[in-house]
């Protein structure tokens, strides 16, 4: 497709899609031309991955039909089902996301109008019409916001559980932390779900296969340049917007996420291994370190950290 039917179609999805305040891919004018740079400089043969995968799927459907020949009619049935609703939930997701553009274009409006320019994100919608109407007592809040929200923004992933009152600022500020629970009574608190080791982490299976390589810890898919080919994939969680960096990843590895999380069905879909719900796994290993991935058992091993 040309550059201008791609942008259309998807220049508004993006790893913070659902944030009115967050530009999409498309208002950045460099944006496809990186992404095709990057492409350019270290190509990868998606379509083969894709090709090897639906070879692997034939094989296994031939082996169901051999051994199960009653089975097939309703497994079918159930496949076809079940990949027609994954399609119309991305299409109807995607068209949303289109909802949360009118939103932005919006409140730029709002704030080209009232003079508040971007801060016009610290304000309520109906903060926003009083602003509108002349009114603008909130605008005495904004800079307080801003500082609460970049305070925030600068936190680590909360943990998976959390019992009891909880103050992240307390929790981030300890050295010893937990990833993976958090009580405030003190009786899950050694609930850590490590592995058998300090050597392994538990996670969920996500896609088979098993996999050694080196982690790339990324926090964002705007560091998809950093990702050298065949390197593990480590960050918190997924979605869309990490789509472009998965078919250069010999693994994915991520704190959160379940078999049909956006990780696993991408990673399965393109043959990578990869293990979700691992609950530390971004505390735990960092950028060089060497390491096991096993998608079918949930594992991943440390083999050697980075000094």
């Amino acid at each position: 497709m040309s550059r201008d039917d791609y942008l259309e179609q998807w220049g508004h999805r993006g790893p913070l899609e659902a944030d009115a305040s967050v530009p999409r891919p498309f208002e950045d004018p460099d944006w496809l031309d990186k992404q095709l740079e990057t492409f350019t400089r270290t190509p990868v043969d998606v379509e083969n991955m894709l090709s090897t995968q639906r070879a692997k799927f034939n094989v296994a459907w031939e082996r169901l039909c051999e051994r199960h020949p009653r089975r097939v009619k309703k497994m079918r049935r159930n496949l076809d089902r079940a990949a027609e609703a994954n399609r119309m939930r991305e299409a109807v997701r995607s068209e949303l996301t289109r909802l949360v553009w009118v939103s932005l274009t919006w409140a730029l409006r709002a704030g080209d109008l009232t003079g508040t320019g971007n801060d016009v994100f610290f304000l309520t919608h109906d903060e926003i019409l009083q602003l509108l109407r002349g009114t603008d007592m909130a605008t005495a809040y904004i800079t307080a916001r801003r500082h609460t929200y970049e305070r925030y923004k600068a936190l680590p992933p909360y943990p998976l559980l959390i019992r009891g009152r909880f103050d992240p600022f307390q929790w981030a500020a300890d050295p010893d932390r937990s990833q993976n629970v958090f009580d405030a009574s003190g009786l899950l608190q050694e609930m850590r779900l490590k592995g058998p080791s300090e050597n392994v982490i538990l996670g969920t299976p996500g896609s088979v296969g098993r996999v050694e390589g080196t982690v790339r810890r990324l926090d964002t898919p705007d560091d998809w340049d950093k990702l050298l080919p065949g390197e593990i994939l480590v960050t918190s969680q997924t979605n869309i917007g990490w789509t472009l960096l998965f078919p250069k990843a010999g693994g994915i590895v991520t704190d959160i996420g379940a078999p049909l999380s956006h990780a696993a069905t991408v990673a399965r879909e393109l043959g990578i291994p990869a293990v979700v719900n691992c609950g530390d796994a971004t505390t735990r290993l960092r950028t060089g370190d060497r390491v096991r991935v096993d998608g079918t058992q949930g594992t991943i091993e440390i083999l050697e950290a980075e000094a």
